[in-house]
C-alpha cells in the first residue's frame, strides 16, 4: 500500500461543532474514517493530522519530502500567510493536493489568496469534506499515470 498524509491546520479538529453552516456537521473523527476507508479502497494507507501549530505543520512536510509521501493538506488559516509552510511544501518530492471545505472565493476577501497554491499539485475546494475524497482520487491518478 502507498502511504498517504493527509495533514489539517488550525481549527480543523473542531470539525461538527465549528460553524456548522460553513465547514459541516460531521466531527473530525467521521473525517478520518471517511479519508481511511477511502484510501484503503484506492490502496492508500491514509494517516490523517491536525495540528493547531504551524511547526509541526512543517516537519510533517519535511518528512513527508524526506520520504516521497504524497500528501492532502488542508492548512486551514495557514493558507493564507505562512510562507514558511508555503517553502516547506515546495521542497516536496511527491504529490501535493491542497484542499478547503468551503469555497474561498465565496468567502471573505482575506481567504482569496493561497499562498500554498503555487507550489501544490492542485487545488479542491468548495465540496465539503468531499474535497478530500475528490483529492485522494487525483493523487491515485496522478500516482498511476507515473
Amino acid at each position: 500500500m502507498t502511504a498517504v498524509l493527509v495533514l489539517n491546520g488550525p481549527n480543523l479538529g473542531r470539525l461538527g461543532s465549528r460553524e456548522p453552516d460553513v465547514y459541516g456537521a460531521t466531527s473530525y473523527a467521521g473525517l478520518v474514517e471517511r479519508c481511511t476507508a477511502l484510501g484503503a479502497e484506492l490502496g492508500f494507507e491514509v494517516q490523517v493530522h491536525e495540528t493547531n501549530s504551524e511547526q509541526q505543520m512543517i516537519e510533517w512536510l519535511h518528512r513527508a519530502a524526506d520520504e516521497k509521501t504524497p500528501v492532502v493538506i488542508n492548512p486551514g488559516a495557514f493558507t493564507h500567510y505562512s510562507y514558511a509552510m508555503r517553502d516547506a511544501a515546495a521542497q516536496r518530492t511527491a504529490p501535493l493536493i491542497e484542499v478547503h471545505i468551503s469555497n474561498p472565493y465565496a468567502r471573505e476577501e482575506f481567504r482569496h489568496t493561497s499562498v500554498i497554491a503555487a507550489v501544490a499539485s492542485g487545488t479542491i475546494a468548495g465540496f465539503g469534506l468531499g474535497s478530500y475524497e475528490l483529492a485522494l482520487r487525483a493523487l491515485a491518478e496522478q500516482l498511476t499515470k507515473g
